[in-house]
């Protein structure tokens, strides 16, 4: 049997309904189907492995992986590819039809890619202030690749053989900023692939966003407290993260796409910059995240 050319990698734990709607996007790539091999790495759902097999039916390889965390179930996962590039995805990321051919093309000699993510809104249909502010700020991917250096494991584009001289994303640091790093200092550069479009639901309330905010604000702070002078570069961070109130609102009031929630975007931005100061200074003055 011929190897697959492309082995796209999915996450997954415990979301059928999302997992299905991101198959259903994969089946529709532009691509030919014989082209790419799609890989679930379920992280041991409660719904159970039958389940998962049940949506995925013949779309899609389900492996087993238990060791917990999105990172071991793409390591998994990708332990399994058998093509020649790896596409990560996640299971509740819904693919443009040109991702996976946007996303290939990108890939020059030594290179690995960072796809656009979008945070689709229904027309006129009301935000919370948690989806209106994601609307503005959250997976701005053109953005941390170019300023920044990393980009989102949810839309990645990487040789097999380029991944396995890397190494696996590794856990309990933000293992998109962690595996992005250690791929730049093996000599891969990095590069921005912005019509391999993924779309990414809002969080729809105070309690996502800020379960979301608190675990990568530990992952981060962990990943710069190895660095030298980590935790002083983090206290001045945080001592300055106030003042990005001040320099993202005008995003927030330019936006056409939140017109009715701007107020509540500027709220939860306030209060979102504020607790990550203020814990980002503890995390400092006491090496804790």
């Amino acid at each position: 049997m011929t190897a697959p050319e492309i082995s796209v990698v999915i996450p997954h734990y415990d979301d059928l309904s999302g997992l299905a709607r991101c198959l259903d996007a994969l089946e529709a790539q532009t691509i030919g189907r014989s082209r790419f091999e799609i890989l679930v790495g379920d992280n041991g759902s409660p719904c159970g492995l039958d389940a998962v097999e049940a949506v995925t039916a013949n779309r899609a390889c389900v492996v087993e992986v238990r060791e917990r965390g999105a990172g071991p179930a793409r390591n998994g996962a990708a332990a399994v590819a058998r093509g020649d590039i790896l596409a990560f995805i996640d299971s509740d990321c819904i693919a443009d039809s040109h991702w996976l051919e946007a996303g290939v093309a990108a890939l020059a000699p030594r290179a690995f890619a960072g796809g656009q993510v979008i945070v689709p809104v229904e027309a006129n249909a009301p935000l919370s202030g948690a989806e209106a502010y994601e609307v503005i700020f959250a997976f701005r991917m053109g953005d941390y690749i170019r300023r920044k250096g990393f980009t989102g494991t949810g839309n990645l584009f990487v040789r097999r053989a380029d991944f396995g001289a890397v190494g696996p994303f590794r856990t309990g640091v933000s293992e998109d900023v962690d595996w992005c790093r250690r791929a730049t200092a093996n000599g891969l550069t990095l590069v921005y692939a912005p019509d391999a479009i993924a779309a990414h639901p809002a969080r729809p309330d105070w309690a996502g966003l800020f379960a979301r905010t608190r675990r990568i604000q530990s992952e981060l702070f962990l990943l710069a407290a190895q660095r030298r002078f980590g935790r002083l570069r983090w206290f001045v961070r945080s001592l300055a993260m106030p003042v990005s109130i001040v320099a993202h609102a005008p995003r927030i009031l330019r936006a056409r796409s939140i017109r009715g929630a701007r107020v509540k975007a500027l709220r939860t931005l306030v209060r979102l910059r504020l607790w990550r100061a203020g814990k980002g200074l503890r995390q400092a003055l006491t090496g804790r995240a």
